[in-house]
């Protein structure tokens, strides 16, 4: 081991990475070997950053002339990753040996572009774009860049300084970036003291939030650069014709999820990454249920991860099921086993673990089942088939190599028996196919280009490419990306039934969670979702996001589509003493200030108002800015301020109520703060009494729950007691019903809350957070006409916090 970390270190790998690459059984080997080919010990690191890039993606069938391309690198004639791409693909059908020329003039051995080249190439492609450019400026650098480096005459050239060029004409061309460009620039300068001129223009032109694009997620990185349709070898040249005689040359990709649980955030990434690719090439991507697991799988999962999808933003081209290929599954098996390929074993789990080492990791050898007849093996899975087995007493797997470095090749299993009813199938089956046989044959089935999954697959490419060329049919090609993994959460479906079935969440659409369904419960928008997922883009790396990125999409989106309204959770009591009772106004509020779109509401002003306790405090200090005894504080909406003169209290020496004196226009200074109001105006339907407001923190205390040496208890012992904080006796103002009124008077509206779905029911709760309704909440038809509470129960959640200013004064 210590050789191997020392001869990857000479590469330019560091301490960690080379360790890592050394432990790792199906890269070393292959590292290694190209070393060795090189006849080098000592390596520049874009050379050696070659080499194990090389490494990384070289498979047996896809780079049988790995050597020879090393070798090139160390030349001198492969400098570049696109070269070593162009040198990959041409080796997988020729013997480089033998055609050096042709794999020269392939992969653009030798050819040099000038600096002047590379201005005119992207002034050229920038100059197409100028329009976008000029109206989008900087948000539309995604798209342009995409076609700079799709430049033919580009492709050879030094992407370093095309990207140089790219950004310095970018530059010349846009200026620095400023307000136009960055919405947080924007609201601080619209807050800031400007000409009239300037802002009406502001206020005729608000800056929208701009989340990122399909386009720019998919403008950079390896996934920018992946092969197209058709170009991927078979084992037949005849499949490739009748590949694209069937796709005309298409993109399609799948989404292909087991109906077994709720989709989670990871899976957003998945959806944003398969259903993009396809929409931003043109092509189509199909919904397949991978529902050979009878046992695990339920209806409901089925038509959540459907709606889910379409809460998105996409539609499937078509949706299929593996079970709708069970019968040719089993004939592809059947041919498997003729060809000498497949074997029915009878071993038992802890026989089939010490033929493959053991814990130990010891020798592995052959099943004893291995070898036996083909016709012995047909009779035995014909008897599968039949039910003339118990579960576990056979199962078929596939005869591939078990002293392979990859242990996907250790002769999977491709059936087993399952005595369970199926969701569509019923109990025609009692053998199913495992994942690591249906998958790839599914794929083939329905023509997939691009078979687009998680890194954890990544040594069941080999076995994916290895049953596709066995049973000779057309093969896809699998690409791996990094997983999306978040903070302070987990998203194992055995741990979220866990959490379940213990009673730390109420459901898995427990706002608390991350799974789809739960964050869309919450009031997160789908919108927002999107944008978080393309912003990280698409590469291999694993990292960790912290939540608190997603937070600031979230915020972001409602920041835009949230009405604003007033709202106390922990409502004070106060008295204007110098009002009369019967005392009454209407005060016009907008829904979302500098924004008339929105529109306006009316509110009732009377005697009697209820504020906030958090607006309140009994001891006063320089850097607290609302009410207090003796001080003056503003109302939202009303040009006059009003000042507290008496405090009086419970038996219990609470705070029952406040008197306050409504101050006259003109007789003090601007309040240097305005705090929310809510009338008491029952003829009004004022306040709006909440059942309950839900406060959710996060789930766990610590970023990583599983991380032991931050949670020696174990992950359940790091559950946040106080993840959920319900609170009692919040209110806000008749804007809220006023708002679900329009809503329920809009058409989508209507069919959300036909269908309860009433998480787009949003506000922001001025100075407070962002809430939504919850599916709890009891929405009566006639008291959303009337606007009075009557029957109806409203249950809001909070979705997340405002992005509090650390120069506010404290509560």
């Amino acid at each position: 081991m210590a050789e191997l970390i020392s001869k990857f270190e000479a590469l330019g790998l560091s301490a960690d990475k080379a360790k890592e690459a050394a432990a790792n059984k199906k890269l070393a080997p292959t590292l290694d070997s190209l070393i060795t080919s090189t006849g080098q010990t000592e390596f520049t690191k874009p050379t050696g950053m070659l080499i194990y890039t090389l490494a990384t993606t070289a498979t047996k069938d896809k780079t049988p002339h790995a050597d020879y391309i090393a070798r090139a690198i160390v030349a001198g004639r492969i400098a570049s990753t696109e070269q070593l791409g162009a040198a990959t693909k041409f080796c997988a059908k020729n013997d480089p040996s033998a055609e050096e020329t042709a794999f020269d003039e392939s992969c653009g051995v030798g050819v040099v572009v000038s600096d002047e080249e590379i201005a005119a190439s992207v002034q050229g492609a920038i100059d197409s774009f100028k329009e976008s450019l000029t109206k989008e400026r900087y948000r539309a650098l995604g798209k342009v860049l995409g076609a700079v480096k799709k430049l033919p005459e580009l492709r050879w050239a030094d992407s370093g300084k095309v990207k140089a060029e790219y950004d310095a004409q970018i530059l010349a061309l846009l200026g620095p970036k400023d307000e136009r460009d960055t919405p947080a620039a924007a609201k601080a300068a619209a807050a800031s003291p400007a000409p009239k001129a300037a802002a009406a223009a502001n206020a005729a032109e608000p800056n929208k939030w701009k989340p990122a694009s399909l386009e720019n997620m998919f403008a950079s990185g390896d996934i920018s650069r992946l092969h197209k349709p058709g170009e991927n070898p078979q084992i037949k040249p005849e499949l490739t014709k009748e590949h694209l005689a069937t796709t005309k040359g298409s993109v399609i990709t799948r989404f292909p999820p087991e109906p077994n649980g709720f989709l989670h955030i990871g899976h957003a990434k998945a959806i944003n990454v398969n259903f993009g690719y396809a929409k931003t090439h043109g092509g189509i991507c199909n919904l397949r249920y991978d529902d050979t697991n009878p046992e695990a799988e339920e209806q409901e999962y089925v038509d959540s991860i459907l709606e889910t999808i379409r809460w998105l933003g996409f539609e499937p081209h078509n949706i299929f099921y593996s079970s709708d290929y069970f019968h040719q599954l089993f004939d592809l098996a059947v041919k498997l086993t003729e060809k000498g390929l497949a074997y029915v074993c009878h071993c038992t789990g802890d026989e089939l673990e010490a033929q493959r080492g053991g814990k130990e990791r010891g020798p592995r050898y052959a099943c004893k089942h291995r070898d036996r007849p083909v016709s012995e093996s047909l009779a035995e899975f014909q008897k599968m088939k039949e039910g003339r087995y118990a579960s576990g007493e056979a199962i078929l797997r596939m005869k591939m190599d078990i002293q392979s470095d990859n242990t996907m090749m250790w002769d999977t299993v491709a059936y087993r028996i399952l005595y369970a009813s199926h969701h569509r199938t019923g109990t025609e089956w009692c053998i199913y196919p495992t994942y690591d046989f249906t998958h790839c044959l599914c794929d083939s089935f329905e023509n997939i280009t691009h078979s687009m999954c998680t890194k954890e697959f990544f040594m069941s490419r080999e076995s994916y490419y290895w049953l596709c060329d066995a049973v000779e049919v057309y093969k896809p090609v699998q690409w791996e990306y990094g997983r999306l993994n978040v903070t302070k959460t987990l998203l194992s479906k055995r741990k979220l039934l866990e959490l379940r079935d213990k009673g730390f969440v109420r459901a898995l659409d427990d706002p608390r969670l991350f799974t789809l369904p739960a964050l869309r419960r919450r009031g997160v928008p789908a919108l927002a979702i999107n944008a978080f997922v393309r912003e990280l883009g698409v590469t291999t790396a694993d990292p960790v996001i912290d939540v608190v990125r997603l937070d600031n999409h979230i915020r972001d989106c409602l920041g835009e589509i949230a009405p604003r309204i007033m709202a106390a959770t922990h409502p004070l009591r106060v008295v204007l003493e110098n009002l009369p009772e019967d005392h009454f106004e209407e005060i016009e509020m907008s829904y979302k200030p500098n924004d008339d779109s929105f529109g306006t509401y009316t509110v009732p002003f009377t005697r009697v108002l209820y504020i906030d306790s958090s607006d309140f405090r009994e001891v006063d200090s320089a850097d607290y800015y609302r009410l207090a005894p003796n001080k003056s504080v503003g109302l939202q909406g009303i040009s006059r301020a009003i000042t507290c003169t008496k405090v009086l209290r419970n038996a219990d020496g609470s705070i029952a109520e406040l008197v306050c004196r409504f101050e006259p226009d003109g007789a003090q200074a601007k309040p240097k703060t305005f705090i929310q109001w809510i009338a008491d105006c029952p003829k009004l339907g004022s306040p709006v009494r909440l059942d309950e407001v839900r406060v959710y923190n996060p789930l766990f205390k610590h970023d990583n729950p599983k991380d032991s040496s931050e949670v020696p208890g174990g992950w359940l012992s790091d559950v946040n007691q106080d993840s959920l904080v319900v609170v009692k006796g919040a209110i806000a103002d008749v804007g809220l019903w006023d708002w679900i009124k329009r809503y329920a008077a809009t058409e989508a509206g209507r069919k959300e809350l036909a269908q309860h779905n009433v998480e787009n029911v949003r506000f922001q709760f001025k100075r407070v957070g962002y809430f939504a309704l919850d599916k709890d909440t009891v929405l009566a038809p006639a008291d959303i006409e009337s606007g009075q509470i009557g029957s109806s129960k409203l249950i809001m959640n909070r979705i997340v916090t405002l992005k509090e200013d650390p120069k506010k004064g404290s509560a």
